[in-house]
């Protein structure tokens, strides 16, 4: 009886455990005869969509490694040109400069994201029109007080040049107009939170998908700067995001790629506030 007792047991653990675990996704089968190691880097923007890909593809199939580093999207374009890694990302089109460059590049482009200007959670401002952004940014206006806030003086954040970010923002926000010498430059989106959520008076811009409550982004001619917004239109500093290899991708990398246009890839860019092109 004690025999049977501990059988019947057991069994139902065994079910039990068996059925609780989670679903193995059939896009995951493509990586079934495939092994090796995949690198890639650039735009930060990415990270989060990436990083989801290679944990559930490495959970599953131990023999294949993926690595994920930011740099920007002109590093990602430079090292995927150079061969350094398998897939440079970016948050803009290779421009023909690169192409002439690197005439073998091929994108892939995955999502489209938007780029907010953002502020200290405890300043008041909530919206600032396209003239005073670019003043702003330009110098011509350097204290809160003379767009309504707060009588202090006005900290700029900004991206180098090989960001994607700053490039749609430069171009779409700024019409490409000056950015003052002073302003601070950090090297990421992340970095670009934690700057922003540590000075009261600071002004920034970076990636609608990670905005968080650590920053307040902040309404665009009265236009909140959301991916609803983005995706009616009527938020105009948008860009998509692309991956980038050069020449056709071998099959692992062909792999990942397929991966990330495909439903599990568009459920991450999604979640993790982006808009797929699924």
């Amino acid at each position: 009886m004690r025999s049977r007792f501990l059988s019947g047991l057991c069994s139902a653990i065994f079910l039990t455990f068996f059925c609780t675990l989670p679903a193995v996704s059939g896009e995951l089968d493509q990586f079934t005869s495939l092994q090796g190691k995949i690198d890639i880097a650039g735009g930060t923007a990415h990270i989060p969509v990436m990083k989801d890909a290679a944990r559930k593809i490495m959970t599953q199939y131990p023999r294949i490694n993926i690595t994920v580093a930011g740099g920007g999207s002109g590093v990602g374009i430079q090292k995927v040109g150079e061969g350094l890694v398998d897939i440079g990302n970016a948050g803009r089109p290779v421009s023909s400069k690169e192409l002439s460059q690197y005439p073998q590049l091929i994108s892939f482009p995955f999502a489209v994201d938007g780029v907010a200007p953002i502020v200290n959670p405890a300043n008041q401002i909530i919206n600032l029109n396209s003239a005073q952004i670019k003043d702003i940014f330009s110098g011509k206006i350097s204290n809160w007080k003379d767009v309504g806030g707060d009588d202090a003086a006005i900290h700029i954040y900004s991206r180098d040049e090989a960001s994607g970010t700053r490039a749609v923002f430069w171009k779409k926000c700024l019409s490409k107009g000056d950015i003052v010498e002073s302003a601070n430059i950090v090297p990421s989106n992340g970095a670009m939170k934690v700057a922003i959520s540590q000075d009261r008076h600071a002004l920034g811009y970076m990636s609608i998908g990670h905005l968080d409550a650590t920053v307040k982004p902040v309404a665009l001619d009265n236009v909140a700067p959301t991916q609803e917004n983005a995706i009616n239109g009527s938020y105009p500093v948008v860009r998509k995001l692309f991956m980038n290899t050069n020449g056709a991708p071998e099959p692992l990398v062909k792999a990942f790629i397929n991966y990330i246009l495909g439903a599990d890839g568009a459920t991450s860019i999604t979640r993790h506030g982006y808009i797929s092109l699924k």
